[in-house]
């Protein structure tokens, strides 16, 4: 195997994108019920107009807006009613000069009806007419016909993470069966002669494993499948079985650890060879993360992604290259994003770029001070071996391989975890 030279982060993504350009990504139909976390494949289009009726959003008088012109407290005006609407059934007669119907909350309106007096300002004259003590507008209190969606209107994008709010309108837009797409098949593997189960008693010179339960909830969090999960000694046997054994099962395949180029790291070379010469990247110019490796089996058409044995340096990679291109590839949007004045000066790491985790706080407003909404961002300091600083963080900044760093006071984007 022939080692390529260190990529910036977008370099890598790039020829991730252009490596996995040919892979399928299959889609299913669910029941709408059963699609909270999914992502949409297509367009959703409404074939009619929701609502697809004129409906009240208050208690009251569906009133021609005109009659109420001029109305005060002290000077109502008094309209006839000429029929009460039953919620769920459409009105019978038409709104003229001086009359009125009674609507419930949602009840269809009147022809010839164009507002809504709320019944707080409505008071009984005699058994066929009512004092009406508001002045309203036309359109006052009413959702009209299509309002919400109109037909043919795209009211969901390709893309979309259907929350519960999403829910919602599917059922609302009568889209009983959504086409989302099949979550990606993911196995993750963790390698280490010093690496126990949660669950163990470490002995002098062993951890617990870290990086699998990590990655595992990364990958849940973003909506992977789990295939399988392996913990392995530094053994180049073993990892190749494991490796070719997720290729047949998996459309990614995760290795934390030995992704360096020590005398056990054997991740880049048993990854090359299982994929026919497929690994493109071994080494990003990222801080924390410069082992990283990024190859594409097209046999298979799976992703190999070789992460640092550092916790917190394989959780941040995972999202920068295994998330990201599912992102990408589903066309999800990008992360929430905020603007922060970072807190004091940080120092670039020189020639790659630096991922820096931050914690944010609100800026309370001074009354001198027009500009709100501008948090502070505190920087948090850590070796990517310890995984509490992870914890800690809100969200993180791109420091440029370019720049230098950053000054006290200066503005930054930050990407929300």
């Amino acid at each position: 195997m022939r080692l390529l030279k260190v990529d910036t982060l977008d370099e890598a993504r790039e020829k991730l994108l252009r490596a996995t350009a040919s892979k399928i990504l299959q889609t299913e139909t669910v029941h709408f019920t059963q699609s909270l976390g999914r992502v949409l494949a297509d367009d959703l289009k409404s074939n009619e107009n929701i609502p697809g009726f004129r409906k009240s959003t208050v208690d009251g008088y569906a009133v021609r807006a005109a009659d109420t012109q001029g109305v005060t407290e002290s000077i109502p005006v008094f309209l006839d009613v000429i029929e009460e609407v039953a919620i769920g059934s459409a009105p019978d007669k038409t709104v003229g000069p001086g009359q009125a119907v009674y609507v419930p909350t949602g009840g269809m309106l009147p022809e010839g009806a164009d507002a809504m007096v709320m019944i707080e300002y409505c008071e009984k004259f005699d058994e066929t007419s009512i004092a009406v003590y508001d002045a309203v507008s036309p359109g006052r209190n009413v959702i009209s016909e299509g309002e919400d969606i109109s037909r043919g209107q795209a009211f969901l994008k390709k893309g979309s993470r259907i929350r519960p709010q999403e829910v919602g309108v599917l059922s609302s837009a009568g889209v009983s069966r959504p086409e989302v797409f099949k979550p990606w098949k993911i196995t993750i593997i963790s390698t280490g002669d010093e690496l126990v189960g949660a669950d163990e008693t470490p002995q002098k010179g062993q951890i617990r494993d870290i990086n699998t339960y990590s990655v595992m909830a990364s990958a849940m969090k973003h909506g992977f499948e789990i295939v399988d999960m392996k913990v392995l000694k530094d053994d180049e046997a073993l990892l190749e079985a494991a490796v070719r054994e997720a290729m047949e099962t998996s459309d990614i395949v995760v290795a934390s650890g030995g992704s360096s180029q020590g005398e056990k790291d054997h991740t880049a070379d048993v990854m090359d060879r299982l994929s026919g010469g497929g690994v493109f990247t071994h080494g990003i110019a990222l801080k924390p993360g410069k082992p990283t490796i990024l190859g594409y089996d097209d046999k298979t058409e799976t992703v190999m992604i070789g992460l640092p044995g550092h916790p917190a340096a394989a959780l941040m990679v995972f999202e920068l290259t295994a998330v990201w291109l599912y992102r990408q590839l589903t066309c999800q949007p990008e992360p929430k994003t905020t603007i922060a004045e970072i807190t004091e000066n940080v120092a670039a790491a020189g020639g790659r770029t630096t991922c820096l985790l931050v914690e944010l706080e609100e800026q309370e407003p001074k009354d001198d001070v027009k500009r709100t909404g501008v948090c502070k961002a505190y920087p948090i300091f850590g070796k990517s071996g310890l995984m509490t600083t992870l914890t800690r963080a809100d969200g993180y900044t791109m420091i440029d391989v370019n720049d230098e760093g950053l000054k006290e006071g200066q503005q930054i984007k930050v990407i929300l975890f």
